[in-house]
C-alpha cells in the first residue's frame, strides 16, 4: 500500500518528468558575491546612507541593524559598507569590532591604521576619521556617551553615600567569616 501512495505522489507531481525544472534550477545559480549579499540580507541589515557631504570618493553603500539600545542610551549596531572613502564624525564614544573585511582609518593628525576582521578599536567622542574601505567591511559597534565631569562627580558622591548600605557579595563574607 505504501508503494502505491509513493507512486501516486510521483505521478501527481507535474514537474516530476519536466526537464525545464532542472534548467530553472541551474539558471538560479548565483555568484559568490550574490551569495554574500543573500547571507547579509538574512541578517536584517537595512539601508543607512552615509551623508553625501561626508563622501570623498566612490559610492559606498552602508547598511545597519540596531541590536540593542538607542534613544540616548548605549547601543549596539551591526553595520556594513561597500568600497569607498568617506569621513565619519563620532558624536559618541564607539568601540568597533571588525567581523569581516577591512578598512583604513585616518585621524585628524594623519595617523593611519588598518583594521581587519578580529580587530577592535575605540573611536573617541568628538573625533573625525577618514574611512577608506577597499572592498567591504562588516562590524559590530557599541556606542555610548561618556559622562561629563559633573556627572562623574555626582556619580562618585552617590557611590560614597550608598556604599555603607550595599550588600557585600557572598564570596567576600564567606572568606572573612
Amino acid at each position: 500500500m505504501e508503494k502505491q501512495s509513493q507512486q501516486g505522489n510521483a505521478t501527481d507531481d507535474p514537474t516530476a518528468d519536466d526537464p525545464t525544472v532542472e534548467l530553472d534550477i541551474l539558471e538560479q545559480t548565483i555568484s559568490i558575491e550574490g551569495a554574500r549579499e543573500l547571507r547579509l540580507d538574512a541578517l536584517g541589515l537595512v539601508a543607512a546612507p552615509i551623508p553625501r557631504s561626508w563622501i570623498r570618493d566612490g559610492e559606498p553603500v552602508a547598511r545597519n541593524k540596531r541590536l540593542t539600545g538607542g534613544d540616548g542610551l548605549p547601543s549596539t549596531v551591526m553595520w556594513d559598507c561597500t568600497a569607498g572613502r568617506f569621513d565619519w564624525i563620532y558624536e559618541a564614544e564607539e568601540v568597533t569590532h571588525v567581523l569581516e573585511g577591512s578598512v583604513i582609518v585616518e585621524d585628524a593628525a594623519g595617523v593611519r591604521k588598518m583594521l581587519r576582521a578580529g580587530d577592535t578599536y575605540l573611536f573617541a567622542a568628538g573625533t573625525r576619521y577618514e574611512w577608506t574601505v577597499p572592498n567591504y567591511i562588516r562590524k559590530i559597534a557599541f556606542s555610548y556617551s561618556p559622562l561629563s565631569p559633573q556627572m562623574r562627580l555626582i556619580n562618585g558622591i552617590v557611590e560614597c553615600l550608598t556604599a555603607p548600605f550595599r550588600r557585600k557579595p557572598a564570596w567576600t563574607t564567606a572568606r572573612n567569616g
